[in-house]
C-alpha cells in the first residue's frame, strides 16, 4: 500500500509572463553590451560579461504551452510546481520540466514486421492532457468455466493529475496498459463466454455493455494514483482460443440445431391439437384412439421432417 505522504499533490508553479521577461531579458542585453563597449572600464566590463551570461541562463526560463498540455516543474530535485494554462511563461531557469514517457531526440525503434528503420524525435517534456486511445494487445484468458479465450480491449483516457501521472509512476503509458491487462483477466475470469440455456446469467457475448462498465470502474481505481482518468473501455476482439474453437463451435451448432428442433416440435404439436380439436368439434370425421395415433404420427413426421412430405392419395375407404 502507497503512503499517503508519498503521493504528490499538484500545485502552481510561480512564473511570470513571458513577453514582460523577454522584454526585460534585451533590455539587459542592450544594457550589458553598452557596459563592455561604452565607458571601457574594466569593472563595467566584467559587469557586462556577467550581464550577457545572466541573459544566457535567464533564455532557458522561457516556456510556451499549447492548449491541452502541461508542464511539471522540479529545482534541484525538488517538486516545484505545475503549468497547466496555456501562454508564454519565463520561470526560474535552473527549473527542469519531468516527463517519464518522453523519447530522447533520434531514438531509433525497428518494426518488428519490417526491417525499415523507424525514427522517432522526442515531443519535450510536455505531458498531454488531450484525450487518447489505448488499444491494448489481444491476450488469452480464462473464463468462468475455465475455457480458453481471446480477448481485446481499446481503452479512451486521459491524465488528468499531470504531476501524479508524472512522480507516482515511473512510466503512466506503461503502467495504464499492465493495469489494463490486470483487469481484463480479473474481469473476464468473473464470466462465461456465451450464456447458459436459460440465458439469464451475464456473459462476454451477451453483456458486452455491462461487462464494459465493470471493466472501466475496476480499471480506473487501478489507475486513480496515476492521474489518470479513464473515459470508457470496451472489447474489440473476443473469440475462443483456436485449441478449442473448432469443438466449441461444434457445440454452439448443436446447441442451435436442439433449440430450433425444440420451436418445431412444440410448433408442430399445437397443429396436430388444433387439427384434431377442429375435426372433432366440425364433426367432419370421427376418430377413435388408434386413428387419432395413426393421425398423429404422420402428421408429426409431415411437420417435423426436414424435407417436403410426399402425399399418398387413399382412393379407397378409410376404414
Amino acid at each position: 500500500m502507497i503512503k499517503e505522504e508519498t503521493i504528490y499533490k499538484e500545485k502552481d508553479a510561480k512564473s511570470v509572463n513571458g513577453f514582460m521577461a523577454l522584454i526585460s531579458i534585451i533590455l539587459l542585453f542592450i544594457v550589458s553590451v553598452w557596459l563592455i563597449i561604452g565607458p571601457m572600464n574594466i569593472y563595467a566590463v566584467v559587469l557586462g560579461i556577467l550581464g550577457i551570461l545572466g541573459n544566457f541562463i535567464s533564455l532557458f526560463g522561457l516556456k510556451v504551452l499549447n492548449p491541452k498540455e502541461a508542464l511539471v516543474l522540479v529545482l534541484f530535485g525538488k517538486y516545484y510546481g505545475t503549468i497547466k494554462k496555456e501562454g508564454f511563461y519565463w520561470v526560474n531557469p535552473f527549473c527542469s520540466a519531468v516527463n517519464p514517457t518522453a523519447l530522447p531526440s533520434n531514438v531509433s525503434k525497428h518494426s518488428p514486421n519490417d526491417k525499415t528503420e523507424i525514427v522517432v524525435y522526442a515531443n519535450g517534456k510536455k505531458v498531454s492532457l488531450k484525450t487518447m486511445t489505448l488499444n491494448n494487445e489481444k491476450q488469452k484468458v480464462n473464463d468462468q468455466l475455465g475455457n480458453p479465450i481471446i480477448i481485446g480491449v481499446v481503452v479512451i483516457w486521459k491524465v488528468l493529475d499531470a504531476t501524479k501521472a508524472v512522480f507516482n509512476v515511473d512510466n503512466y503509458n506503461t503502467f495504464l496498459s499492465i493495469q489494463c491487462d490486470s483487469t481484463l483477466r480479473n474481469i473476464s475470469r468473473l464470466y462465461p463466454y456465451d450464456a447458459s440455456e436459460d440465458g439469464e446469467e451475464k456473459s462476454l457475448r451477451g453483456s458486452s455493455q455491462e461487462i464494459a462498465d465493470k471493466l472501466k470502474e475496476e480499471l480506473q481505481t487501478r489507475v486513480d494514483i496515476a492521474g489518470i482518468e479513464v473515459s470508457e473501455v470496451r472489447i474489440t476482439h473476443l473469440s475462443y482460443a483456436p485449441e478449442i474453437a473448432a469443438a466449441m463451435l461444434q457445440r454452439q451448432q448443436a446447441e442451435a440445431i436442439i433449440a430450433a428442433r425444440k420451436k418445431i416440435v412444440e410448433g408442430a404439436v399445437s397443429m396436430v391439437d388444433m387439427a384434431l380439436t377442429n375435426l372433432s368439434e366440425n364433426n367432419i370425421v370421427t376418430l377413435d384412439d388408434e386413428r387419432k395415433a395413426a393421425m398423429v404420427s404422420n402428421l408429426l413426421v409431415v411437420l417435423c421432417g426436414n424435407k417436403d412430405a410426399q402425399p399418398i392419395v387413399n382412393s379407397g375407404s378409410v376404414y
